[in-house]
């Protein structure tokens, strides 16, 4: 367990990532004001206990043939990007993005792309399930890549993979969160 010190320097420091992002738009704006607000206010913001908690989400390319890839979340019925929650004591969350990537899609050389920026900020609803309740995923995304994208592996058979284009990519998912997200991954590429 994180000692109240090394959690209060965590929030410090995600509070730092948050102050020096720079959101694009009104309800992203509102998401970020939501999220340092959160993060002020809880010792523990990762902790899945709260209705609205921290987690961490990447979008995974590969640059030399601009794509993305995807990963099909059971729950949501969706394809969407890859990530999750903090385990316990964890508390960074592009480390927490990383460690989650690594485990939804077995690529060992993920690095973040085109650098460890924070991507994108919003809060996204997750509807009640047999063992939790209806609450909020305050999810910090990041793009990471892989050279070698044909050694991706879904976790499991009802979690598979697939890479596509970033046009492919906004036709496959419903979510709008994840279009921009793909819309910003475009322009990286193009630039």
């Amino acid at each position: 367990m994180t000692s109240s010190a090394g959690r209060a320097a965590a929030d410090r420091t995600m509070l730092g990532l948050l102050r020096a992002y720079r959101p694009l738009g009104h309800a992203e704006t509102a998401d970020v004001d939501r999220v340092r607000s959160l993060v002020g206010a809880q010792a523990d913001p990762w902790s899945r206990a709260l209705p609205l908690h921290l987690t961490a989400s990447v979008l995974i390319v590969h640059p030399a043939n601009g794509r993305v890839l995807l990963r099909w979340h059971q729950r949501q019925q969706a394809w969407l990007q890859v990530g999750g929650h903090a385990d316990p004591g964890e508390t960074d969350p592009l480390s927490i993005a990383l460690r989650e990537a690594r485990e939804e899609t077995a690529l060992e050389d993920l690095a973040p792309w085109p650098d460890a920026a924070i991507r994108q900020v919003v809060i996204v609803p997750v509807p009640a399930a047999v063992r939790e309740p209806a609450h909020e995923h305050a999810d910090v995304r990041f793009v990471l890549e892989t050279r070698h994208p044909g050694a991706a592996r879904a976790e499991q058979p009802g979690a598979p993979l697939r890479w596509v284009s970033v046009e492919a990519a906004k036709a496959l998912t419903s979510e709008a969160n994840l279009w921009e997200l793909l819309a910003r991954v475009g322009q990286l590429f193009d630039s």
